[in-house]
């Protein structure tokens, strides 16, 4: 069974019951969550500050969020490079309803997603979507005539490109998933998306088209990656063994990253079936597998932790 038939396996499953821990630390959509809730707020507390002490939302503008937004000018961005970053984060202080959707968005799609490929995909997908949406907005702010007086005043900000590419990332992975099954069989996952892709480009229709494709090459980044997943290319592990690094860098004990021990000495088995066994199917071992799931991703199980999800599967006990 290849990669592909793996992911279009469990995107086929009937499991009824996810199991996400939103209080773990490993949780990457908790994560996400926190980091674009803190530059929100941080963001929010500094305007309204400019707006006691009577400076006006055009300073704030100036002095504070161009700190934060990506700069369309190639110029302004070698000056401040770590907005290639910080955008995809943070969304001006009085735009808390685009907050709340990209969020509600997030939540939806991330969900499903760390139980299909694990929380190690999710951030870097996000990541990725944020960077090729500025790719995009920079290219399409030079290459369009009328854009290009303007364009040491555009910026970029927002998380609605990362948003948009852990959805398009969700759909390609299991565009036969469904969401209200109740509802006449269920409304397949690619037309939530699809929805979510108008409401967005509709949106921000009116700032210019440079946004617009800004946010479509977050969806492009989503769809490559799953792509060059099922083939073989993981692009989440440099990035993963980055911040692994990032934060033992300090420490004594730090031997290095890697996501591939426990597999190899306790689960990777080869082409070797030393006996046949039939097993006992309790609801500790379905929690134990859903839990792996959520941990390394579906594609890290054993041919009979797979064997259990199915039977149980079968016999409706999930």
């Amino acid at each position: 069974m290849g990669e592909s038939d793996r992911y279009q396996e469990y995107g086929n499953t009937k499991n009824k019951r996810f199991k996400v821990s939103f209080g773990d630390d490993s949780n990457a959509l908790v994560n996400l969550f926190v980091l674009n809730v803190i530059f929100f707020l941080i963001l929010m507390v500094t305007q309204v500050a400019f707006l006691v002490y009577d400076q006006g939302l055009q300073a704030f503008n100036t002095q504070v969020l161009q700190w934060f937004a990506l700069p369309a000018s190639l110029t302004k961005l070698s000056e401040r490079p770590w907005t290639l970053i910080s955008f995809m984060f943070s969304d001006s202080g009085d735009n808390i309803f685009r907050l709340l959707s990209n969020m509600l968005w997030l939540w939806a799609f991330g969900y499903l997603l760390q139980q299909m490929a694990g929380n190690d995909k999710l951030i870097p997908i996000y990541i990725y979507g944020g960077l090729l949406g500025a790719v995009f907005f920079i290219i399409a702010n030079y290459s369009f005539p009328m854009l290009r007086p303007i364009i040491g005043n555009s910026y970029l900000l927002g998380a609605n490109a990362s948003t948009l590419a852990v959805a398009v990332a969700t759909t390609t992975l299991s565009p036969n998933f469904k969401f209200f099954t109740m509802i006449r069989g269920g409304i397949p996952i690619w037309v939530l998306t699809a929805v979510y892709l108008l409401i967005d480009i509709a949106g921000v229709a009116g700032m210019g088209a440079a946004y617009s494709i800004a946010h479509l090459g977050g969806a492009v980044a989503g769809f490559l990656f799953i792509v060059l997943l099922k083939r073989g290319a993981d692009g989440s592990i440099w990035m993963n063994k980055f911040y692994f690094w990032l934060i033992n860098v300090f420490n004594p004990n730090n031997k290095g990253y890697s996501t591939a021990t426990k597999d190899r000495f306790f689960y990777n088995t080869g082409n070797r079936e030393p006996f046949t066994k039939s097993t006992n199917i309790t609801q500790q071992r379905i929690d134990e597998i859903l839990d792996k799931i959520n941990q390394k991703g579906y594609h890290f199980l054993t041919d009979e932790e797979k064997q259990v999800l199915k039977k149980a599967s079968e016999d409706d006990n999930l």
